[in-house]
């Protein structure tokens, strides 16, 4: 296997990088439950409901997956004023590193693609949509933006849908602005004419745009050349990548250099947002220097990272890192998520059919109670996910002289241990909130808790889980541990 480690440093790079993203923004939803029987009225599935989530896509997709990479980013887009546009708008303002910079279109509606999901598939999607171009006062609107951000910025990206925020000149504008602030555009096209990024340093197509708008076969690497050869001629671009699917993808150059990268070696579950997150991590490594060879191979193992995932998913840099290692995810350091990455993972092994537990605590001297209770945790689920006090959250509930090892030290214990599959830190007093987002199968706690006094086992119960309480190891406590300390020091003192 190639060792890609040496990629590792471009990676820890991008934090930093600034990255103006102009495009179609549009709500994703995605409504999840169970089909058990067709219709009566029609030979269609029946999905009983159980699961709706929503979050930003499109270009907002983009902005999601440079987000998880640790990049900041100026965004650009048109939303309506309906509610969708409220909703896509409060979860833009939930990233960090985010600066939105929405335009309210009255006249408009924001677009909203419904994807239905039963057994971890798609089985419809239903769009509400606009797609003409937007108005002159809008549009003038837009340029302002991108003519205010430009100069801050390390990289810009157009993310195109054909929803009209970069139709009317708009895009060709902005690389020309681009180009003559010395600053990369990136693309990531639509239409069967690529005229309009005359240009631009790299375009994104997949093999199908790529064939449409060049109007060769491109099915082998040498078509593919072809192809896109043809197409970097004809409209004047910087470079082509192209995603080929259960292909990889191709980077061609202008000089005739070309890089085919077979696809990572992934269970596929989706594909949608694939694309996005492709011009993401591509875009995100030009801004902060890495060459485009280099980033292509990149964007290859982040495709690999989220066609693992359900929906429009984000590949986060320290998966990008596990990956790039080839570190498997049960080594301690890859064990420690945030708890968007958390629920990310948590998706994968529940389509795996894995039973998802969880319990929590401050853990701030491991000692053979502890070790006890995680064993017990472990024993009834698949998967166990320990819910770790900040060093904040324990200062509050402990006192100001707690915790004695901090959140990165106590983390780290807590990961080395077998019986832990993943440790999520969480800022609030209690676990309520994180286990809302995991929605875990079984939570754990010791047997000195009723079990109507777990926190958030009301919650695991409304979705068909269940309380355990763990046997206790007795003789063992973190205070009693501390306190023992204190009366040691304070004799040797004496």
């Amino acid at each position: 296997m190639t060792d890609r480690s040496c990629l590792v440093p471009l990676v820890e790079k991008i934090p930093g990088t600034r990255v103006l993203v102009v495009g179609d923004l549009m709500l994703d939803r995605f409504i999840g439950g169970e089909v058990e029987r067709i219709s009566p009225e029609a030979p269609i599935p029946v999905l009983r409901v159980t699961q709706e989530t929503h979050m930003p896509g499109g270009a907002g997709n983009v902005v999601r997956n440079l987000a998880g990479l640790g990049a900041h980013v100026d965004f650009i887009a048109v939303i309506g004023t309906d509610d969708a546009g409220d909703k896509v708008e409060a979860a833009l303002n939930d990233l960090t590193d985010v600066t939105p910079h929405l335009i309210r279109d009255p006249d408009r509606r924001t677009t909203v693609k419904t994807r239905y999901v039963a057994a971890n598939q798609q089985i419809l999607r239903a769009d509400r949509e606009a797609t003409s171009d937007v108005s002159q006062s809008i549009g003038d609107n837009i340029t302002i933006a991108f003519e205010q951000a430009i100069g801050a910025c390390d990289v810009v990206v157009l993310s195109d849908y054909g929803k009209g925020a970069l139709s009317d000149g708009r895009a060709p504008a902005f690389i020309k602005i681009a180009r003559d602030n010395n600053v990369d555009v990136v693309v990531d096209p639509k239409g069967n004419d690529y005229a309009p990024y005359r240009g631009a340093s790299l375009v994104t197509p997949n093999r199908k745009e790529l064939q449409d708008v060049s109007g060769i076969d491109a099915r082998t690497d040498d078509e593919i050349v072809n192809a896109a050869t043809t197409v970097m001629r004809e409209c004047g671009l910087g470079g082509i990548l192209v995603t080929r699917s259960a292909d990889g993808m191709s980077l061609i150059e202008p000089d005739g250099t070309v890089a085919h990268r077979p696809a990572e070696s992934q269970e596929v579950f989706d594909v949608s947002g694939a694309g996005d997150t492709v011009v993401a991590t591509v875009a995100a490594l030009i801004g902060s220097g890495a060459n485009r060879a280099d980033a292509a191979a990149i964007a290859n193992v982040a495709a690999g990272i989220v066609v693992a995932k359900v929906g429009t998913a984000v590949a986060y840099a320290s998966e990008l890192t596990a990956s790039l290692h080839h570190q498997d995810i049960t080594d301690a350091e890859a064990k420690v998520l945030t708890d968007g990455e958390a629920a990310d993972r948590i998706d994968v092994w529940r389509r795996q059919g894995l039973k998802i537990g969880f319990t929590n605590g401050c853990f701030d001297l491991l000692h053979p109670g502890h070790v006890s209770l995680l064993s017990q945790a472990r024993a009834a689920c698949d998967k166990l996910v320990v819910g770790l006090n900040s060093d904040a959250s324990v200062k509050r509930l402990k006192g100001e002289e707690r915790p004695v090892q901090n959140e990165a030290a106590r983390s780290a214990v807590l990961a080395s241990l077998s019986s832990v599959d993943l440790v999520v830190i969480f800022a609030e007093d209690t676990p309520y909130e994180i286990i809302e987002h995991l929605r875990p199968d079984i939570i754990v706690k010791g047997a000195d808790y009723k079990e109507e006094d777990v926190v958030g086992g009301d919650l695991v119960k409304s979705w068909g889980g269940s309380v355990v309480l763990a046997d206790l190891r007795e003789g063992f406590s973190t205070t009693a541990t501390i306190e023992r300390m204190g009366s040691t020091k304070d004799s040797k003192d004496n």
